[in-house]
């Protein structure tokens, strides 16, 4: 049976970490999705070419504002109506609510927290980091459906060449506590630039730039390099940067192809919203800073001296 992947979407495009989990499933044997919102039929195109066969779209008003029970009854109603024995997500506050909620209405185990997912002898098996990263575990689940959330990066969304799926509309009965909830306004910071979820480059600043004004050292050097800010709790707390750039374990999971970190310490709990970076670079006056101990590339000294120079030698070679 073919596996389910949960599709978020925001406007007229499909998020990027749904779309690589949707591009694993699909190379594991076959995948079918799920949209639900506003214009979810006109999406089904898009997550085709990314290996979706069949695509189940809700666009009932119950699902208009990205609010999690509602969803959790379309997604229950199609695994029930298609059969289906897996349904998989990639972590995001919203997918994180629905998953929870899906377990939770169907008795369901979820592995959260995945990297990877793989068959062994048949049987789907996921890879969850352990012991800071250090290594890679094996879980799996005891009864179906099986639910997983993905880390946010864990896969390419990488177009895999699928032709126009068969699309099926879904309207389930919807529970009473489901339509309880009421959005009344949804207030977004401004932002020109990427979004740090989806950005291949990140420079991000702590309390060690020292002023909220310094973070224009971050935004020129993310600017240069084409990337997006982020920053650390202590910043956002203090106030120097909206909670919408907060990478950690109580902000925002990324995996960046670069990661730069400006006066950063490197606290655990900023470290787990950011160690599956592919390259990470910290710049820190602090020689015995934690962020050395996991970073691929060090450099000791001021960033209000090296930040400045750094952004001058990019523009010089672009």
């Amino acid at each position: 049976m073919p596996t389910l992947v949960f599709l978020e979407h925001h406007g007229d495009a499909l998020q990027k970490g749904s779309l690589g989990v949707l591009a694993k499933a699909a190379s594991l044997g076959g995948a079918d999705a799920v949209i639900a919102g506003e214009g979810a039929k006109s999406l089904a195109a898009q997550a085709g070419r990314y290996g979706a066969a069949k695509v189940w779209a809700c666009e009932d008003s119950e699902v208009a504002q990205p609010l999690p029970q509602p969803r959790v009854d379309v997604i229950a109603q199609v695994v029930s109506d298609g059969g289906y024995d897996t349904v998989l997500f990639a972590n995001s506050v919203l997918a994180a609510d629905v998953a929870a909620g899906l377990a939770a209405r169907l008795d369901a185990g979820l592995n959260w927290d995945l990297a990877d997912i793989e068959l062994q002898g048949g049987e789907l098996i996921g890879k969850r980091p352990a012991l800071q990263d250090s290594v890679y575990v094996d879980v799996g689940w005891t009864s179906t459906p099986r639910l997983a959330l993905f880390r946010a990066g864990s896969f390419d969304a990488t177009e895999t060449g699928g032709g126009e799926p068969e699309v099926v509309d879904v309207s389930p009965a919807y529970a009473a506590h489901s339509t309880t909830l009421k959005l009344v306004a949804q207030d977004s910071a401004e932002s020109g630039g990427v979004n740090i979820e989806d950005a291949d480059v990140i420079v991000a600043g702590g309390r060690g730039l020292g002023a909220p004004e310094s973070f224009t050292l971050a935004e020129e050097l993310a600017q240069a390099l084409g990337g997006a800010v982020g920053a650390t709790r202590a910043v956002v707390d203090a106030g120097w940067y909206p909670y919408s750039a907060q990478i950690g374990q109580t902000g925002k999971t990324v995996s960046p192809k670069l990661y730069v970190a400006l006066g950063i310490s490197g606290a655990i709990q900023h470290k787990v919203g950011m160690q599956s970076s592919g390259t990470i670079v910290a710049i820190n006056k602090d020689a015995n800073a934690p962020i050395f101990d996991f970073s691929d590339l060090g450099v000791v000294g001021d960033v209000h001296e090296i930040v400045p120079k750094l952004v001058e030698l990019i523009r010089l070679r672009g």
